[in-house]
C-alpha cells in the first residue's frame, strides 16, 4: 500500500473550472493524486472560489483561501505601479501574486500542521515558500517564465516598452535562479524546459511530468470536420496568446480570406479584452465564443487548429487536446515547444505569417493529408498524456523528495511530517516577504 503524504499545494487560484492550462494541469493531478494523499490547495479567493471549494472538498481536496485587493489592470494605477516596480528587485508578476495574505496563510498552516511536502504551482509562486525551513520544496515549473519575457522583449517593437520588458526579463532570471535553486526539486513540464533549467540556473534535480490530457473526455470527440474553418484556442486574457491573435488578424488571416473567401476564424477562449471583442464585431469572417463550457463541439467541426504563438513557454495544452480530438494542427515551432512532436509527420509546421497563411490555404484547398496526419497522431497523444499517467510520475517525484531531499536537508527524527533544518537555500537567503 503507498503511503500517504500530506502535501500543500500555493496556487494563484483555485483549479476549478478547469478553464485554462494551468487550472486544467493543478486539476487533473491533483484529483488523481488525491485518491491516496491528503492534499490542500491554499490560493486567493476569487468568484468562483466558494463552487471550486465545494467542488474540490466532495473529492476530498482541502481548501485555505487568502483576500487580496482586486487590482487595476490598466489606467493611472495599473501604470503606477509598473512605475513603481521600477525600484523593487522583485518581477512585477511575483510582487503582484506573492502577496502578503498568502505568505501569512502559508507560514500559519507551516506552523500548525505537519507538512510533508509543499508545491509551488509556477516559479512565481515559489517565492511563498522561500521563508519556509525543514520541509521539502517542490517547484512545479509550468513554465520558465524569464523564457517568455525574453521573447516579449524580441518581439516588442516599441523602444520604451522593450526597456522595461527588458528589465522584467532581467529580474526574472535573477528571480528563477533563487527560488530553482532553493528548491529540493524542480519539476518542468517537458525534456525542453528541464534542459534548460539544468543549463541556465545549474540545477541538478529537475524532474519531467508532462501536461496531458483526459483521455475518455477527448476520445469520445467524433470529428466533423468543416475544412474551411479555422480554430484559434486558448485563454483570451494572457498576453502570449493575445499576441498570437493580433497576428492573425492583422496579417494571417485578412491573407487567407483574400485566397478563400469562404474560410472562417473562430476564436474560443476565455475572458477576451473588450477591444478585441468589438474588433471581431467589426471583421468579417471571425467569430469569437467566449468563455464556454465544453471546447469538443468546436474541435470536432474545425477544419484545423492554428497556433501562430510567437511567445511561449511549457508546453502547449490546446495542442494535445486538439490532437486528442483527432483535429489537424498548424503551429510555429514555438507553438509545439515541449511536445515530443515530428514537424511535418505528426503536425503542419510554419513559422513566420506568409507560411502559416500559405498553410492554412493549402490546407483548405485539400484537407485529406493533414487528416490522415491527424489520425495517426491522436493515438500516441491519446495513449502517451493521459494525466494517470502524469500523476503517477508526479507521486514518484513526491516520494523521491522525501527519501533523498538534496545536500544540506536534516531531519529530526525519522517520523512523517517532523523535517528541520536547512533545505538547499544558503543562510543569506531571505523570505521574499522581506524584499517586498
Amino acid at each position: 500500500m503507498t503511503q500517504s503524504l500530506n502535501v500543500m499545494i500555493v496556487a494563484s487560484e483555485l483549479p476549478f473550472p478547469p478553464t485554462t492550462g494551468g487550472r486544467i494541469r493543478t486539476l487533473n493531478l491533483v484529483l488523481s493524486l488525491a485518491l491516496e494523499h491528503r492534499i490542500t490547495l491554499i490560493a486567493h479567493r476569487d468568484e468562483e472560489s466558494d463552487a471550486a471549494s465545494r467542488f474540490l472538498l466532495e473529492r476530498g481536496i482541502e481548501t485555505v483561501l487568502v483576500n487580496r485587493e482586486t487590482l487595476a489592470k490598466s489606467g493611472f494605477r495599473f501604470y503606477a505601479r509598473l512605475a513603481a516596480n521600477l525600484a523593487s528587485p522583485l518581477p512585477f508578476a511575483v510582487a503582484c501574486h506573492v502577496t502578503r495574505g498568502l505568505r501569512q496563510a502559508v507560514a500559519a498552516v507551516a506552523r500548525r500542521t505537519a507538512v510533508d511536502l509543499w508545491q509551488a504551482e509556477s516559479s512565481v509562486l515559489a517565492g511563498a515558500l522561500l521563508g519556509l525551513r525543514g520541509r521539502p520544496r517542490i517547484v512545479a515549473a509550468q513554465n520558465v517564465e524569464s523564457i517568455i519575457w525574453q521573447r516579449y522583449h524580441e518581439n516588442e517593437p516599441s523602444p520604451l516598452k522593450r526597456l522595461y520588458i527588458r528589465e522584467q526579463w532581467r529580474k526574472f532570471d535573477r528571480f528563477e535562479r533563487r527560488v530553482f535553486t532553493a528548491a529540493t526539486r524542480v519539476v518542468a513540464v517537458s525534456e525542453h524546459d528541464a534542459t534548460l533549467i539544468r543549463d541556465r540556473y545549474g540545477c541538478r534535480s529537475v524532474d519531467v511530468v508532462d501536461n496531458g490530457i483526459d483521455r475518455g473526455y477527448f476520445e469520445a470527440v467524433r470529428p466533423d470536420p468543416d475544412p474551411r474553418t479555422i480554430l484559434f484556442l486558448g485563454s483570451l486574457d494572457w498576453r502570449p496568446n493575445l499576441d498570437a491573435v493580433g497576428l492573425l488578424l492583422d496579417r494571417i488571416f485578412p491573407a487567407v480570406r483574400a485566397a478563400e473567401p469562404q474560410a472562417r476564424l473562430r476564436l474560443v477562449g476565455r475572458k477576451p479584452p473588450q477591444a478585441l471583442v468589438r474588433r471581431v464585431a467589426e471583421t468579417p469572417g471571425v467569430e469569437l465564443h467566449a468563455d464556454v463550457p465544453d471546447v469538443r463541439p468546436f474541435l470536432a467541426t474545425s477544419g484545423m487548429m492554428v497556433v501562430p504563438l510567437r511567445i511561449g513557454g511549457g508546453s502547449r495544452l490546446k495542442i494535445l487536446e486538439a490532437m486528442a480530438s483527432g483535429l489537424p494542427v498548424i503551429s510555429t515551432l514555438v507553438g509545439a515547444e515541449g511536445l515530443e512532436l515530428v514537424p511535418g509527420v505528426d503536425y503542419t509546421a510554419a513559422d513566420g505569417p506568409e507560411d502559416m497563411t500559405s498553410a492554412l490555404v493549402a490546407q483548405i484547398r485539400n484537407p485529406e493529408p493533414a487528416r490522415a496526419m491527424a489520425e495517426r497522431i491522436r493515438a500516441f497523444v491519446l495513449n502517451r498524456y493521459d494525466w494517470d499517467g502524469q500523476a503517477e510520475r508526479l507521486q514518484r517525484v513526491w516520494f523521491d523528495c522525501l527519501e533523498c531531499p538534496g545536500p544540506g536537508f536534516v531531519e529530526s527524527s525519522p517520523s512523517r511530517g517532523e523535517h528541520v533544518g536547512r533545505d538547499r537555500g544558503t543562510a543569506a537567503e531571505k523570505p521574499i516577504g522581506d524584499l517586498l
